[in-house]
């Protein structure tokens, strides 16, 4: 079984350091996960996008990308979810 690469836009990087520390945990967990799975259960395909999918956590979404040629997995934006669909291209 192939192991996707997890990378980070550098936009979702600082959107980390601004989560609550008790999402924070969760949301690495998560991404963690999605280099075993890369479409867990709950996960949804956005219908906006190509190839971009969400995951939930509480009251913020993890936005992430999925590279199947390259096994390469991009967590697009982590943000509360009045703000993450926002200017979503």
């Amino acid at each position: 079984m192939a192991y996707y690469r997890i990378e980070w836009k550098r936009s979702a990087q600082k959107e980390l350091r601004h989560l609550p520390k008790e999402v924070l945990a969760g949301v690495l967990e998560i991404v963690a996960a999605l280099s075993h799975e890369p479409i867990p259960t709950g996960a949804r395909k956005l219908s906006s996008a190509e190839r971009l999918y969400r995951l939930r956590i509480g009251d913020y979404r993890i936005i992430y990308s999925i590279h199947g040629a390259r096994l390469v997995i991009e967590i697009v934006r982590v943000r509360h979810r009045r703000d993450v669909y926002r200017n979503l291209s």
